[in-house]
């Protein structure tokens, strides 16, 4: 099996490694811990980690990107500081120059992201007028900034993007926008692929799961989908979540062996099972989930992450946003029978829309998916999490694939 650096930057034999590159930038590590990892079994492994460093003017925490590699190192790794230990090369870096996000340096200061709103609003403002937020960060492939304008009060959302998929990002908005359908509004795009969206109206459905009421109904779930214009379907294809079952079952395997077992026959059968659906040729997301909508007054009044439009199955959407549902951590028994309730009145209704057969296998294929974020985030409780999903899915498998 090829080394994809996963044993090296999840285990003690990083430290000398991190402490190299430190010093190597004039600093002295004095604590770290791990933060984050992306691993693509055989392939490669990015980790991240909070680090204590000793500099010059004083000690600050610092976050800290390795990216280590089966094979050669790929030519984005050339704008990282590169480090050999005799065997293989590394990868190394220090947040926010990350080597595949150009724009990340402007989007984590605010003086250089007040400069670059200067256009946008109203009046110049300072770099004190703003509130920067990270929502989120994935090493080496995207960041979402969060920037609230203090005076005059406005909120912006900048991704963070690869060159490689800026333009197909921006073009997905406007196509989205143009057809009335409620994605956010572009306000800029950067030479530095910043792609600065206005803020939509209302709140997010993951959070408006837990209010009083409903927060829409599966009926308008299913007609935002359906609004999409045809168009989308003519965009390039993207493999749907259940496509990489198999590959997501290894990756939560390496993590958790003992499951290995388990998820190679759960895999298989959700690939079995599903072989005989096309690939189709429907509007879609292809990121549907609660995190991706906006809602007011019981109405769904936006939708969010449209970067991953194209051709598809509508099974595909509906079966990522009860995935998802499905999974929702670190709920309080009034919460979990909140969901329990939208999802016994939702499913039926979007059974009637595609087929439940097809509806389950994709949402268990989801599932799996989803499996790898406690241990990618380094969630205290991670093993727990994890064989939690992983039953979660067999139980929707098991639904509708006799004998399993």
């Amino acid at each position: 099996m090829a080394d994809d650096g996963l044993e090296l930057l999840t285990g003690p034999r990083v430290e000398p490694l991190l402490r190299a590159a430190v010093e190597h930038q004039g600093g002295s590590l004095l604590t770290w811990s791990l933060d984050h990892v992306d691993s693509v079994p055989e392939q490669s492994t990015t980790a991240t980690y909070l680090a204590r460093i000793r500099w010059a003017h004083g000690e600050r925490n610092e976050l800290l990107g390795v990216s280590a590699r089966s094979g050669d190192l790929v030519p984005s790794d050339e704008r990282a500081e590169i480090f050999e230990d005799g065997t293989r090369k590394v990868a190394v870096w220090l947040y926010p120059h990350d080597p595949d996000l150009a724009g990340l340096p402007r989007a984590a200061f605010p003086e250089l992201m007040a400069e670059t709103l200067s256009g946008v609003l109203p009046r110049p403002v300072t770099g004190d007028q703003l509130r920067l937020t990270m929502i989120g960060y994935r090493p080496r492939r995207r960041a979402v900034v969060r920037v609230d304008v203090l005076d005059p009060r406005e909120v912006f959302y900048v991704k963070v993007l690869r060159s490689k998929v800026f333009d197909d990002v921006h073009r997905r908005h406007a196509l989205l926008r143009d057809a009335g359908i409620p994605a956010p509004e572009v306000a800029l795009a950067t030479q530095d692929n910043l792609l600065v969206t206005r803020e939509l109206p209302g709140a997010a459905l993951a959070r408006a799961l837990f209010e009083p009421g409903d927060p829409c109904t599966a009926e308008e779930l299913v007609a935002l989908l359906d609004s999409m214009p045809a168009t989308v379907a003519a965009l390039e294809r993207r493999p749907p979540w259940s496509d990489a079952v198999g590959h997501y079952a290894k990756m939560v395997a390496a993590t958790l062996p003992e499951l290995a077992d388990q998820l190679a026959r759960l895999s298989a059968r959700i690939e079995e099972e599903l072989a005989r659906y096309g690939a189709g040729d429907e509007p879609t997301h292809g990121d549907f989930h609660e995190g991706q909508l906006r809602v007011a007054g019981g109405r769904i009044v936006g939708m969010l992450d449209v970067d991953t439009i194209g051709p598809g199955r509508r099974a595909d959407d509906l079966a990522c946003l009860i995935g998802h549902l499905s999974t929702i951590q670190r709920m309080n028994p009034r919460q979990e029978a909140k969901v329990r309730d939208l999802l016994a009145r939702w499913v039926p209704v979007f059974d009637r829309r595609v087929d439940p057969v097809e509806l389950r296998l994709r949402a268990a294929a989801v599932v799996i998916s989803l499996a790898t974020g406690p241990y990618r985030s380094q969630a205290p409780d991670w093993r727990t999490q994890t064989v939690a999903m992983v039953r979660s899915a067999e139980a929707l498998v098991r639904q509708v694939v006799p004998g399993r």
